[in-house]
């Protein structure tokens, strides 16, 4: 099933979200707006979510780059965690799968063969 391609920006509003660096705003945009313009969103909600569109990209691009210049590898996640293979008692590791260890803000970095590495910090 395809669904219809929203509108493109007007030229303006994409030079000006060019000109602001918005690309998150801007790439979500045109689905935002033709949905606002259907649905009737007050103008709050329009802006509410565009910035937090942009503020959700900006976050995920930040964290991409320091995972990169901290040189953790990428792409594991705790659904990948091999806990056989792992050399961290059965009891830790029950409770870093929890991941009650981010409410308190505390970081972990786990590093070697096949596992994840992450932190709060990042």
């Amino acid at each position: 099933m395809t669904f219809p391609q929203a509108p493109a920006l007007p030229e303006e509003l994409d030079r000006l979200m060019r000109r602001m660096r918005l690309p998150y705003m801007r790439k979500a945009a045109p689905d935002v707006l033709a949905t606002a313009r259907a649905q009737r969103w007050d103008p709050a909600e329009v802006l509410r979510l565009l910035i937090a569109e942009e503020v959700t990209g900006r976050d995920a691009a930040t964290r991409r780059l320091r995972r990169h210049s901290a040189n953790f590898p990428t792409g594991k996640t705790l659904g990948s965690w091999r806990a056989e293979d792992s050399t961290i008692p059965e009891p830790t590791q029950n409770s870093l799968i929890t991941l009650e260890w981010i409410g308190r803000a505390e970081n972990l970095v786990i590093a070697g063969p096949g596992v994840i590495a992450g932190s709060t910090s990042i």
